[in-house]
Order: C-alpha cells, then sequence, then structure tokens
C-alpha cells in the first residue's frame, strides 16, 4: 500500500510542477505585453484519511494559479497621444465592437482611433462619459451614461462671439458731434468671422454714444451679413474714468444672419464703473483728437476641422482643432472592485465581472479610491524574468526529483516481484 501511496504522490508532483511551469512559461511569454498581470502557482498538500500514529498513507500535492490582478506594473511614456494607463486601482471599461455591447475591464490601454472614429483595442471600445467643452459630465457619472467614445462626435468646431471686452481712450478735448469709428471681428453661430463698425459720437460734455453697423464679412466688407441693433450711452467721470453705461450691460444684438446661423447677441464689456480698465475720457493731446484703441477681444471660434484627439491626466478626451481651439469631449470612467483579483481572465487582457469580484463601481479618475488615469503612457507587464527563471528552476528540480521517486518505486517493486519468484 505504501509503495503505491509513494508512486500516487510522485504522480501529483509531477503532474502539479507541469502546471506550474505551464504558468511560468506564461509569464515569460507574455514580458512584454501590455497591462499583463503574472499568475503564481500555489500550491497545496492531500492528506489521507488513512494516515495515523502507526502507519503513514501519502496523500500528494495539488496546484491551483492565483492570478496577481492588482499588481501594479511600471508605467512608460509613449509617443501615442490616444495611450492610456492607470496608476493605482481600477480598470477601464471597455465594450466588445462585434458582440453588441459585452462589458469587459482592462489594464491595457493600448487605444488607437479606427476608422469610425471610435478609441479601439483588439475590438473593444473605450468607455467614457460625455462632457460639455470645460470637461464637466453630461449628467451623473453612472453605468446608463457610459458610451463608446467616439472622437468624431465633434468633428467641427465653431461657435458664436457672446462677449467683447473694449479698452479704450475717447478723447476728452473733441467736439460735441465729432464721430470716430474702431472695428472689431465677431463670429456667428457657423464659425464664420465678421466685421462690425463701432461709431463712437460725443454727445456733450463727459458723455458718448456707440453704435452698430451692420456686420459684413471679412472677405467681402460691402455686403451686409446680418441687421445689427442697439445703442450704448456712455458717460464719464469728471477724472476720466467710466460712470455709467445705458443699457448696463451693454449689450449689441445681430439678427437675419444670412448664412442662417443663429440670432446673436453680444454682451460689451467696457470697464468698471469708476475704474480705467475699460473705456477712459482723457484728453488726446492732438491737434486733431482721435480714439485710441488699447485692444478689442471677442469671444467665439471661426469654423476649424478635427485635428487631433489626445488625453491628458484625469482621463480627460481632448479634441484639438485646427481653428487652434482644444475642448474637452469625454471623461474616461474607471471601474473599481471589491476583490479584483477574483475577476475572471480572457485574452487580451480582457476581465469580467464575477460573484467573486463582486459589481463595478465607477469613478471619475483619482476620485474616491480609483486610480489616477494619466494619458500618453502604458502600464509594463508585471513580470519578473529573473524571479521567473528562479521558480522554473525550482520547478525543474522539483519535477526531477518526483520522476526519481517513480524510478525508485519502480526499483522497488522489481525486488518484490523478484523475492515472490
Amino acid at each position: 500500500m505504501s509503495l503505491s501511496g509513494a508512486l500516487s504522490s510522485a504522480i501529483s508532483a509531477l503532474s502539479a510542477q507541469s502546471q506550474s511551469l505551464s504558468m511560468i512559461s506564461d509569464n515569460i511569454a507574455n514580458s512584454d505585453t501590455t497591462g499583463y498581470k503574472t499568475t503564481s502557482a500555489m500550491f497545496d498538500d492531500l492528506v489521507t484519511a488513512s494516515s495515523n500514529a502507526t502507519s503513514y498513507a501519502s496523500g500528494g500535492v495539488t496546484v491551483s494559479g492565483r492570478a496577481n490582478i492588482t499588481q501594479q506594473g511600471l508605467l512608460a511614456a509613449t509617443s501615442n497621444a490616444t495611450d492610456v494607463a492607470i496608476q493605482g486601482s481600477g480598470f477601464f471599461v471597455a465594450t466588445n465592437a462585434t458582440s453588441g455591447g459585452t462589458v469587459s475591464y482592462t489594464r491595457n490601454g493600448a487605444f488607437t482611433i479606427d476608422n469610425a472614429g471610435y478609441l479601439e483595442n483588439n475590438g473593444y471600445y473605450l468607455e467614457g462619459w460625455r462632457t460639455d467643452a470645460d470637461g464637466n459630465v453630461s449628467g451623473n457619472e453612472s453605468a446608463s451614461n457610459l458610451e463608446a467614445i467616439n472622437t468624431q462626435v465633434a468633428s467641427t468646431s465653431g461657435s458664436a462671439t457672446t462677449t467683447t471686452t473694449i479698452a479704450a481712450n475717447l478723447p476728452s478735448d473733441a467736439a460735441t458731434g465729432d464721430t470716430y469709428t474702431s472695428s472689431m471681428t465677431v463670429y456667428d453661430s457657423l464659425g464664420a468671422a465678421n466685421s462690425m463698425q463701432i461709431t463712437w459720437t460725443k454727445t456733450g460734455t463727459n458723455t458718448w454714444s456707440a453704435s452698430f453697423a451692420n456686420p459684413t464679412s471679412t472677405s467681402d466688407t460691402t455686403t451686409a451679413t446680418g441687421t445689427a441693433s442697439g445703442t450704448v450711452a456712455i458717460t464719464f467721470n469728471s477724472d476720466g474714468s467710466l460712470a455709467s453705461t445705458s443699457p448696463s450691460p451693454a449689450t449689441v444684438a445681430v439678427s437675419g444672419w444670412t448664412d442662417g446661423a443663429a440670432d446673436s447677441t453680444i454682451t460689451l464689456d467696457l470697464g468698471t464703473t469708476g475704474g480705467t480698465d475699460g473705456l477712459t475720457q482723457y484728453a488726446s493731446g492732438e491737434t486733431t483728437p482721435s480714439v485710441n484703441v488699447t485692444s478689442i477681444t471677442s469671444d467665439g471660434l471661426s469654423y476649424g476641422t478635427l485635428s487631433s484627439i489626445s488625453i491628458g491626466k484625469n482621463g480627460v478626451v481632448d479634441a484639438t482643432y485646427s481653428n487652434g481651439k482644444t475642448i474637452a469631449i469625454y471623461k474616461i470612467a474607471v471601474a473599481t472592485f471589491a476583490d479584483p483579483n477574483g475577476l475572471s481572465a480572457s485574452s487580451d487582457q480582457m476581465y469580467s465581472a464575477t460573484v467573486t469580484s463582486g459589481d463595478p463601481t465607477l469613478q471619475a479618475s483619482g476620485e474616491n479610491g480609483a486610480g489616477t488615469i494619466y494619458g500618453s503612457e502604458l502600464e509594463s507587464s508585471t513580470t519578473d524574468t529573473s524571479s521567473q527563471f528562479s521558480s522554473m528552476i525550482s520547478a525543474q528540480q522539483a519535477y526531477s526529483a518526483a520522476s526519481q521517486v517513480i524510478s525508485t518505486v519502480n526499483k522497488m517493486y522489481d525486488t518484490l516481484i523478484s523475492a515472490m519468484r
């Protein structure tokens, strides 16, 4: 009985060490695989119930693999602006592009833009929340609001002028009734640039008015592109500072854009009441007084097409356009689990939630225990080849020793059979 038990125990050792070597082989093979997590062999002894103080019946050994999913790999910088990595806990949420949106989780952030505009990695789409141009999530950060990140969701850019800031000196030595002109650039809601002329008229002591001509195209100043309305009355203090404007705030409206753009209302920032940071009224000191414009700046943007996509720290996906504007379009979600090591692994470093892992909790980068997302970086494999070689040597020696036990048992059986002849 003891010989057969020894044989059985040795066979279990051969099987266990073979499986251990398979795990080591996988780890070494994936030493350069992005986001790969090593698997460790965990050995447990088998004890038979027939063992007692006067006799011993060998049991053997069993082995299981422990996935080291929570082990952090080193982050390595890359030249790809859509590569992402997580420092800390959590996983990217990805959906299978061909299976109707099956949800998986991964630490492999090697995403590229496919021909449909999606951030894709091995057939999986990266998931995130849609944001406004300032990076604020539209709605709440929940699973119901997650969507596959499509970089073409805003393939063009252009916005209407809503505010114009003017800093200029209106000459106090001008005569009542004198007029001067300046021009400002305004954009309609379709991103078309237009020029609008401002006429400054001195209406009395320390008082002026500003009226606005119909806007014209910057490429054709002879044709009106809309109808402007609104006149601003301006009053100055005796020290040359701005006293008031009427209406307050000063506005100019534009309607009937010829290109079909939406009507515009432009708020004029003419300075602080009692201050000299906008409009002022000082003597020009010139024989022929003139308006001295320091600056006229307007918001709004000309039409632009998408030129590049990048992912910054905290997982914000930024779109840059040919007009020089960069806006946020998505925020990447981070999924955390109560027991990440309980996730079920599949190919391409993808994982699925299980009863052991628990359901995912979605967070933004760096919030509530979730790791921080870094753009243009990838998480390296956690394989340490030197430790794997050490484990391989141990497995080889244990395997050789177990095979020697089988050889010894074989010789002992031969001896036993010879004694019976």
